[in-house]
C-alpha cells in the first residue's frame, strides 16, 4: 500500500479561498430579503410544513395536506426545518440555500483540488471554485427557494465521494455517493440520475481492484441508490390514500406516475405527463444551440467552449504524459524538444479520472437539456456549472503546465483564451446597452492576454512572469462577462418562478423580468400575476402587491377577510382551481386553501364524491372552481377538477353576493357550499 503524503499548501491557497466563499455569500445573500416569498408555491408549502408535520413529510401545498407540490420534499424539508427554528420568514426560508450554495462551491473546490498534486491543484481548485461562484443562472438559483440549489449540493458532493472511491476502492465510499444521489432524486426526481452513468464508468473504468471485485462494489452501489431514492415515494404510495394528500403533477395520485410522467419522461418528449411541453418553454427551442441561445447564453454558456477545449486537452495531456510502469522522471531532467516532461502514473490518475466524470457529467446534461422538448426552465443549467468549473479548473491547470513544459502546446491556451473572449464579445454585444464598454474590454484584454502567452513562449526559454500575468489577464476577461450577469439578480427582487440572471432582453430577468414574466404581468404562462397583500416576516417585493377578483381565480383582500370571518371552523378556507390563486393566499393568511387542480389547475384531484364529503363533514365551506389551465389528466374546462366538479357547485351551492364581501360582481364567483 502506498502511503502518500500531502505537501504543504502554498500560503495563498487558503486566504484565497475563504476569500472566493465568502465573495459567494455575499453573491448569495446581498439584500436577500428583498426577494419575499420567491416562489409563492414552494414558499406555501414550506410555510404549511411549519403548520402540520403530515404536511411537512409530504410536501403538501396546503396545511391540511390536500395536495402535494409536484416535486419531492427534501428541499423544502431543509427550508422547512430552518423555518421551524427561526418562524417562517422570507431569511429563514432562502437563507438555507444561499448557505447550500456556498457549501457547493466549496465541494467543488476541494474535489477539484484533490484531482492535481501540489500547488497545481490548490490553483486548479481556486479557479474552479470562482468559476462556479459567478456562474449567473447559479447566482440567481441560490437566491430563490426552487429545489436546483439542494439538488447541485447533493449531486457535488456525491461526485467528490465518487472520485474517493476510484482513488480509495472502498466499498462504503462509493455506496455514500450512490446515497448522496439518491437523496439527491427526493429531491428533483430523474434529473439526479444523469449524473449516474458518468459516476458508473469512471468507477468501472479506473478504480483499483479486479473487475469483477469493482462489478460488486457498484451492485451495491445500485442498491444503496434504489433504497435511498425510493424509500420515500414507496412509503407515500403504501399509505392510504383517502389519508394522504393527493400527489400534484400526477395523473394516478401515485409518485411512480410522477416519476415517469410529469418529472420524466413529459419533460423529456413534451406533452403527456409534462404538460407543459411543447419543445420550447422558457429556455427557447430545443436543439444543439439551445444553450447558446438568446435566452440560455448569458446564464451558462461563457465558459462553455473553454471546458471543452480544456477537456479534450486534458485528456490527450494525461494520457500522453504516462510513463509506462509510473517511472518518474527524473529530476531536472531537461525539457525534450517538442515533448512534454513524463509523469508518474499516480500523479495523473486523479486528473484522468476527474476529466472522465466531470466530461461525462457535462455531456450528458448538455445533450438532455438540448434536446429535451417538455418544460425547460432556464434556472435548469445550474447543474452543468459543477462540470463547467471543474473542467475549467482541472484542464486549464494542465493546459497552462503543458504550455510551460513543450513549444508543442504553446497554441492551447492562447486559442481557449481567444475563444472564450470571443464567444463572451458575442453574448455582450447581444444587448449593446448593457455595460456597452464591457464587450470591447474584453475582446481587447483576450487578444492582448493571448499574445502574451505565445510571446512568452517564443523561444528556447520561458518567461514565466509574462505568462503568469497574461494567464490571469485572460482569466479576468474570461469571468468579467459572467460577472457583470451575475450582479444583476442583487439588484432587485428575483423572478421565483423562473429566476435567471443579466440585463432585461437578453434572457435574464433584470430583477422581475425576463422569460417567467410574462406581458401583462402574468408568470408561469398563467393568467392572473397579482400577489398577496402584506408580508410576513420580513417578505419583500416579491410577496407584495394587492389581489383582485378577476379570471384565473385571483382573489381579492375583501374577499379574504369575508372568508377569514366567516370560516366557521372549516379546514380549509376556500377551494380554488389551482395553486396560483391558494398559494397566494395560504401566505397572506396563514391558512389552508385547496388547490383542486395543483400546479396546473389540470391535476384530477378533486372529484365529485370527494367535494362532497369535505363539504358534509363541515371541512370545507366555500369555492370558486375554474382558473386552471385544464388539459390532459382531468383539468378539463374550468380548471380545478374538471367541468363535473364546476357543475355539481354551481347546481348545488348558493353564489355569495359580492356586495357581502365588497366586491364588483366582476369576475370569478365565490359559492358558499353546505
Amino acid at each position: 500500500m502506498t502511503v502518500h503524503v500531502c505537501p504543504a499548501a502554498p500560503r495563498w491557497a487558503r486566504p484565497a479561498f475563504w476569500a472566493v466563499l465568502a465573495l459567494a455569500a455575499v453573491l448569495y445573500t446581498w439584500a436577500l430579503g428583498n426577494n419575499g416569498y420567491a416562489n409563492d408555491y414552494y414558499a406555501a408549502a414550506v410555510l404549511s410544513g411549519t403548520q402540520s408535520w403530515k404536511a411537512f413529510f409530504f410536501g403538501a401545498l396546503d396545511a391540511g395536506s390536500f395536495i402535494t407540490v409536484d416535486k419531492p420534499p427534501m428541499a423544502l424539508w431543509v427550508m422547512g426545518l430552518s423555518a421551524r427554528i427561526f418562524g417562517f420568514g422570507t431569511w429563514s426560508m432562502l437563507l438555507p440555500q444561499a448557505v447550500a450554495g456556498v457549501a457547493s462551491v466549496a465541494a467543488v473546490h476541494s474535489a477539484v483540488r484533490r484531482s492535481l498534486p501540489g500547488t497545481t491543484g490548490h490553483a486548479a481548485g481556486l479557479v474552479a471554485a470562482l468559476v462556479m461562484t459567478l456562474t449567473p443562472i447559479t447566482v440567481a438559483i441560490n437566491r430563490d427557494n426552487n429545489p436546483d440549489t439542494v439538488l447541485v449540493l447533493l449531486l457535488v458532493l456525491a461526485g467528490w465521494f465518487c472520485l474517493e472511491a476510484v482513488r480509495d476502492g472502498r466499498t462504503r465510499t462509493l455506496v455514500v455517493s450512490a446515497v448522496l444521489v439518491g437523496l439527491a432524486f427526493t429531491t428533483k426526481m430523474l434529473q439526479a440520475y444523469l449524473v449516474v452513468p458518468a459516476f458508473a464508468l469512471v468507477y468501472l473504468a479506473m478504480a483499483p481492484g479486479a473487475v469483477l471485485r469493482r462489478l460488486g462494489r457498484l451492485l451495491a452501489a445500485g442498491a444503496a441508490l434504489v433504497a435511498s431514492s425510493g424509500w420515500w415515494m414507496l412509503v407515500v404510495d403504501l399509505w392510504p390514500a383517502a389519508d394522504r394528500p393527493y400527489i400534484g403533477g400526477s395523473t394516478d395520485n401515485s409518485v411512480w406516475d410522477l416519476v415517469i410522467g410529469y418529472n420524466g419522461l413529459g419533460r423529456i418528449f413534451g406533452g403527456g405527463g409534462g404538460r407543459d411541453g411543447g419543445g420550447g418553454g422558457f429556455g427557447g427551442e430545443s436543439g444543439a444551440g439551445r444553450l447558446f441561445n438568446d435566452v440560455m447564453a448569458g446564464q451558462i454558456s461563457w465558459l462553455l467552449p473553454f471546458a471543452v477545449l480544456a477537456l479534450v486537452c486534458g485528456l490527450v495531456l494525461v494520457t500522453r504524459r504516462s510513463r509506462p510502469g509510473g517511472t518518474p522522471a527524473p529530476s531536472g531532467a531537461p525539457e525534450p524538444s517538442g515533448e512534454l516532461a513524463p509523469a508518474t502514473r499516480d500523479e495523473l490518475s486523479g486528473a484522468r479520472a476527474a476529466l472522465w466524470l466531470w466530461g461525462g457529467w457535462l455531456a450528458v446534461h448538455y445533450v438532455v437539456f438540448s434536446f429535451s422538448r417538455g418544460t425547460f426552465h432556464p434556472y435548469y443549467s445550474t447543474a452543468m456549472a459543477p462540470a463547467v468549473a471543474a473542467l475549467t479548473g482541472v484542464g486549464g491547470a494542465l493546459m497552462w503546465r503543458a504550455h510551460r513544459e513543450s513549444r508543442a502546446w504553446m497554441w492551447a491556451l492562447p486559442v481557449g483564451v481567444v475563444a472564450t473572449g470571443a464567444w463572451a464579445f458575442t453574448v455582450l454585444r447581444r444587448t449593446p446597452e448593457f455595460v456597452p464598454w464591457l464587450a470591447w474590454a474584453v475582446a481587447g484584454v483576450s487578444a492582448v492576454a493571448a499574445a502574451g502567452l505565445v510571446a512568452a513562449r517564443i523561444g528556447r526559454r520561458v518567461r514565466l512572469r509574462i505568462a503568469a500575468v497574461a494567464l490571469a489577464a485572460g482569466l479576468v476577461a474570461g469571468l468579467a462577462g459572467p460577472t457583470a450577469y451575475a450582479l444583476t439578480p442583487l439588484g432587485s427582487a428575483v423572478n421565483g418562478t423562473n429566476p435567471t440572471a443579466g440585463p432585461a432582453g437578453s434572457g435574464g430577468s433584470g430583477g422581475m423580468r425576463g422569460p417567467g414574466a410574462m406581458p401583462g404581468g402574468t408568470r408561469e404562462g398563467f393568467p392572473g400575476g397579482a400577489f398577496p397583500g402584506g408580508t410576513r416576516q420580513g417578505g419583500g417585493a416579491g410577496a407584495r402587491g394587492s389581489m383582485r377578483d378577476g379570471p384565473g381565480g385571483t382573489v381579492s383582500e375583501r374577499m379574504i377577510g369575508y372568508l377569514t370571518a366567516n370560516r366557521n371552523g372549516a379546514t380549509w378556507l376556500v377551494a380554488v382551481g389551482s395553486a396560483q390563486s391558494a398559494s397566494s393566499i395560504i401566505l397572506s393568511t396563514g391558512l389552508p386553501v385547496i388547490a383542486m387542480g395543483g400546479f396546473t389547475g389540470s391535476d384530477p384531484a378533486m372529484t365529485v364524491d370527494r367535494l362532497k364529503g369535505l363539504v358534509s363533514s363541515g371541512r370545507l365551506t366555500y369555492v370558486m372552481p375554474g382558473g386552471g389551465r385544464g388539459g390532459p389528466g382531468g383539468g378539463g374546462p374550468g380548471g380545478g377538477g374538471g367541468s363535473e366538479v364546476s357543475e355539481w357547485v354551481r347546481a348545488n351551492c348558493a353564489v355569495v353576493a359580492p356586495s357581502e364581501y365588497g366586491g364588483q360582481g366582476s369576475g370569478q364567483s365565490l359559492y358558499r357550499c353546505g
